[in-house]
């Protein structure tokens, strides 16, 4: 029985005799006359909104070095698209990041993440790559900038690029995220989590960056912000005098704090996970992008 509203296959003339059953291959049930091909256009071209391809590739970064990136995008949009970068966390460019770069990709969005510790340590682990660049100090700022502008410059030249591109960054990707934002001319800007845009690091923590809050009057984009109430870092406090500030400067911002989250809420292979938080979070990027990079 066909459900409400469902359509009646289309029947075949003169295919109902001759004793012959149903051909899979060609769709046809020649006991009954149907051709159940009837609707196949649509529900492939339902199927092919969120076919993507993704792979390693190599991309021009700071300074012209040839860096390693994460590519993913979707096979056949059906319209321009707008573009990511991803940011990978402090952890380094790993599995769970390249997740979220094919998340963005089934979502219709093209995303490239940057390797940023490759120079230090290529085809070393994500875990010894993070180590090596946390012992120098992390990656310097100058060189993010370069290696997002890069990243920006590769996604705005694929074919079916509409030409806006947004950032979006976790951990430490979050304040480059922010970094990027100020730097460069993005559409639009996502910061995760973000520590150390207001205040240094702590004592003790070998990380070398220093505050940039004082770049806030160069934001080029609307900026949205994810945090946790429970994060140390950055803490509430510091993320409201964020928002004060781009509020006395006129800068399109949009920050939620989530109850019972606190640091990586999006990280779903961490203890540090928190569903309701990270599912309403993926919503707000969807919103905010929908917003500014589409069409």
């Amino acid at each position: 029985m066909r459900g409400a509203g469902a359509a009646a296959p289309r029947r075949l003339a003169g295919l109902g005799a001759g004793g012959r059953g149903y051909d899979k291959r060609r769709g046809y049930d020649y006991r009954r006359g149907y051709d159940y091909r009837q609707g196949y256009e649509e529900r492939e071209a339902a199927r092919m909104k969120d076919a993507l391809m993704a792979g390693t590739i190599s991309i021009t970064g700071h300074g012209g070095d040839e860096i390693e990136a994460y590519l993913a995008r979707p096979v056949d949009p059906g319209s321009p698209f707008g573009s990511v970068v991803v940011i990978h966390h402090m952890p380094g460019y790993d599995a769970e990041t390249q997740e979220i770069a094919r998340r963005f990709a089934a979502n219709g969005y093209a995303a490239l993440m940057p390797n940023l510790y490759y120079r230090e340590a290529p085809g070393a682990s994500p875990d010894d790559a993070a180590a090596a660049v946390r012992a120098l100090g992390g990656v310097p700022d100058e060189r993010l900038v370069g290696d997002v502008a890069g990243a920006a410059a590769h996604l705005r030249a694929l074919d079916g690029a509409n030409g806006k591109v947004g950032v979006i960054g976790y951990c430490s990707g979050g304040r480059q995220s922010f970094l990027a934002a100020c730097s460069l001319q993005l559409e639009a800007a996502v910061d995760c989590y973000g520590a150390f845009i207001i205040s240094p690091p702590p004592e003790g923590m070998p990380l070398k960056v220093q505050p940039i809050i004082g770049l806030a009057k160069d934001l080029s984009c609307p900026l949205l912000g994810l945090f946790g109430a429970d994060d140390k870092n950055p803490a509430p406090a510091e993320t409201q005098e964020l928002a004060k500030e781009l509020s006395a400067l006129g800068k399109t911002h949009e920050f939620h704090t989530y109850d019972g989250a606190g640091h990586a809420f999006f990280a779903v292979n961490r203890p540090s996970y928190r569903v309701e938080a990270a599912n309403d979070g993926w919503q707000r990027i969807w919103e905010f992008f929908g917003r500014y990079l589409a069409s």
